[in-house]
């Protein structure tokens, strides 16, 4: 039996929320929906023009291991912060969680890393990242139980900005796989994809990655096509398991020649999108690691989505398990 369910690897991030308007992301050369790395002078420039703000520790695949963890899943998580203010309070938000975190924090600079996340009325997020200390993760940080011990690892494509960071996942692959484990991956941003096509495409095509998430901007543009369908041909040779999500249109995931489609769940109001696709793969992965149907998987993962962006921030502020108990998922 595995130890855990979940392993996540990823940017710890402190989120620092705050809506604004569409002239505001033009004036400021924001681009809209997407995830803009930037420095410290422009993250201190952002900072300073910023209305008022909710902070809160995210980090996608940070997301994705709180997520699995309110459902009731064993998760842990590999990822790198600072001996700062923030890292302590991203350290205490994910332990508390429930989810295990022992990444020994970094001694002195670079700082805890933070993003600045504007969300316009339409529920849009577009975020400007400074890594800090997310770039110092490395193979010194992997955790050869944790790798060897959990049913599924999963970690997001943003990592393969950090250099060392690769390396510490190829080292947690290489690991799971020796341990019959499983290894997934989200491709994280149509940007991200954009940067490393060629490796995430090689990541699946060798075998170092078995389940793939994604949203349909992403997945054409993996395959620089135009064409959902043809994106969703092309995955389905590419890997084992691939789900990817289609906003209000739900989601397909695809196996094999097996295709199934979950409806989107039903919301009252789209407050901010941050962290819906963290928390699908949340859903879905702690259905998957628990032997459900594909159908429930990706029917956990749609509730948890659902749930997640009518509210501000990307970490579920109720009960996944109670939630999808009352749904009839459970």
């Amino acid at each position: 039996m595995p130890d855990y369910d979940v392993l996540c690897i990823g940017n710890a991030i402190v989120d620092i929320i705050a809506q604004c308007d569409e002239a505001f992301l033009e004036t400021n050369g924001i681009i809209k929906g997407a995830m803009n790395l930037i420095d410290t002078r422009r993250a201190e420039l952002l900072y300073s023009r910023m209305g008022p703000a909710i902070e809160a520790s995210g980090g996608s695949a940070g997301n994705t291991a709180a997520g699995v963890a309110s459902f009731g899943g064993r998760a842990a998580f590999f990822g790198k912060v600072s001996n700062d203010p923030l890292g302590e309070i991203y350290t205490h938000d994910i332990q508390a969680q429930g989810v295990a975190f022992d990444t020994k924090p970094l001694q002195g600079q670079p700082p805890t890393a933070r993003s600045m996340i504007f969300v316009t009325p339409d529920g849009e997020r577009s975020m400007n990242t400074y890594l800090g200390a997310c770039v110092e993760l490395g193979p010194e940080d992997v955790e050869a139980d944790k790798a060897s011990g959990a049913a599924v690892t999963y970690f997001e494509g943003y990592l393969w900005d950090p250099p060392r960071a690769k390396e510490a996942i190829r080292q947690t692959a290489r690991l799971a796989h020796a341990a019959g484990r499983e290894v997934s991956m989200t491709l994280s941003d149509s940007f991200c994809v954009d940067r490393y096509r060629d490796e995430f495409l090689d990541l699946m095509r060798s075998g170092t990655v078995d389940i793939v998430f994604a949203n349909s901007h992403e997945i054409k543009s993996l395959y620089q096509t135009s064409s959902f369908e043809d994106a969703l041909e092309a995955i389905r040779k590419d890997c084992k398991i691939a789900a990817v999500t289609r906003s209000e249109k739900g989601s397909v995931i695809v196996r094999g020649d097996e295709t199934v489609t979950i409806n989107a769940t039903t919301i009252r109001e789209l407050v901010d999108t941050t962290g819906a696709g963290d928390l699908y793969a949340a859903g879905f992965l702690y259905g998957y690691t628990a032997g459900r149907s594909l159908k429930e998987c990706g029917g956990l993962g749609s509730l948890a989505a659902g749930l997640v962006i009518q509210q501000i921030g990307p970490r579920p502020r109720q009960n996944l398990r109670s939630a999808a108990q009352l749904a009839g998922l459970l």
